[in-house]
């Protein structure tokens, strides 16, 4: 759960004196009260209210990101549907959902992942009747004719050739090209071209994932803000309460374990600095283990600008003008990545050793304590300082909410994270960054053969 870069002791010291939290000195990072009820249909709702006045923030977390994209040659519809979902209904046109949300100065948006997608607006309480009606609406009769979905492809389809325009996206997809080969993480959100450009022709198949995914069992609701729980739960009730459950369950492949160290390289056919991205295979999130909170500290430790490799490749040797890394924190085993841009492709052999280097000596020699305590603070007082207002709480709830489907995920997960020992960090890295399970893939500019 990566928010910013681990900064050194002394302005850890400076975090703490500027933030104040009762829950934080009791032990739970959460501060907030939160009421948590289940619909007869199978619907979560999470209400979580907080002192910042007038204003709400709604969060609608569906289950479906691509993971759930298990039929050959049907990737990058979750994302489509990203899209096709503001497209209206008989109630409410796409015009007329439109007007509503700007007649209430709602500022309204979504964005899909790998594990799900999420639709997020903001807005002054008293219009939450009104929004929370829209939305029901929009989540069960969802109506997009044939023309209207073809033309919805077609800007799917110009998004993907627009991003296939930064060499970093094209990194990413042959990095899970390369690293998986069972699993439905081996492609992007976006999606495989050949399967977007068969888009329009899937009219009917979207009207299946629709009809699979946007239901009640696969749907979190959670309203933060000026609001109180009974009002929430009552509004919901009226609209949502009589949403069909569904009854059909993807079946994920499991991707096998790695044989060993796989490679790629990708010729990139205009000027570029050159990137290299180095990947092991890690576990799924978890909450009730250290595996993720052990792996994200190693990533910070190991690649933050107050690390010793980011200071000698990007300071004192100025090799590369951006390192940086992540841990896995996905709902089934990925991946914990390291990228770095390179400033001179000459250089890339030697930086690639030497982030293996690192990672090697990470995992045989126990990490300072000291250092490793001044993170743990420093990331519990990051998390705290995120939460400053209604629409903030409401993303980072959202994002545990979608692994777990409740809020206490966040305490049991940062409950891990207080108590990790350099042990803890030394015995992963053993456990997952090893050769075996290491893949790594560089781009760089193709050679013109003159």
């Amino acid at each position: 759960m990566r928010l910013t870069g681990f900064t050194p002791a002394a302005s850890v010291l400076c975090l703490c004196a500027a933030v104040a939290s009762s829950a934080f000195a009791a032990g739970k990072i959460f501060p907030y009260n939160y009421v948590q009820e289940d619909l007869p249909n199978g619907l979560r709702l999470i209400t979580i209210p907080t002192d910042y006045r007038n204003i709400v923030a709604l969060y609608i977390v569906v289950g479906a990101g691509s993971r759930n994209e298990v039929e050959p040659g049907k990737s990058g519809f979750a994302h489509l549907f990203e899209h096709l979902m503001f497209r209206g209904t008989a109630e409410y046109s796409a015009e007329r959902y439109q007007q509503e949300l700007s007649s209430a100065g709602a500022a309204s948006n979504a964005f899909t992942t790998s594990d799900f997608t999420a639709y997020h607006t903001t807005f002054s309480k008293e219009d939450l009747p009104r929004i929370l009606s829209m939305e029901a609406d929009r989540f069960q009769h969802l109506s997009v004719d044939e023309a209207a979905y073809k033309t919805e492809t077609r800007a799917v389809l110009g998004e993907f050739n627009k991003n296939s325009a930064n060499p970093q996206q094209k990194l990413y997809e042959v990095m899970r090209a390369t690293a998986f080969r069972a699993h439905t993480y081996r492609h992007t959100t976006m999606g495989f071209l050949e399967d977007v450009e068969a888009m329009p022709n899937e009219y009917e198949y979207s009207r299946e994932f629709y009809s699979r995914y946007y239901r009640p069992e696969y749907t979190t609701i959670i309203v933060v803000g000026d609001v109180e729980a009974k009002k929430v739960r009552s509004l919901v009730d009226e609209r949502w309460g009589v949403w069909k459950r569904g009854d059909y369950k993807p079946q994920i492949p499991a991707e096998p374990p790695q044989d060993g160290p796989r490679t790629a390289n990708i010729d990139w056919p205009s000027p570029t600095l050159p990137f290299v991205e180095v990947a092991y295979r890690g576990p799924a999130f978890a909450d009730e283990s250290p595996e993720t909170a052990a792996l994200d500290a190693t990533a910070r430790l190991l690649f933050d600008h107050s690390a010793p490799l980011y200071q000698k490749l990007v300071i004192n040797e100025q090799k590369l003008d951006s390192l940086n890394a992540g841990p896995p924190d996905n709902l089934d085993p990925e991946l914990f990545g390291a990228i770095a841009r390179v400033k001179k492709e000459s250089d890339v052999p030697q930086v690639t050793k030497e982030i293996i280097a690192a990672i090697e000596e990470f995992a045989a020699k126990p990490v300072d304590a000291k250092t490793l305590e001044a993170l743990k603070q420093h990331v519990r007082y990051e998390f705290v300082l995120r939460m400053s207002n209604s629409e903030a709480i409401a993303e980072s709830v959202a994002r545990f909410v979608a692994l777990r489907r409740t809020p206490e995920a966040i305490n049991r997960y940062f409950d891990f994270y207080a108590k990790l020992t350099p042990q803890d960090l030394q015995r992963v890295a053993r456990q997952y960054l090893t050769e075996k399970n290491r893949t790594v893939v560089t781009l760089a500019t193709k050679a013109v053969t003159k």
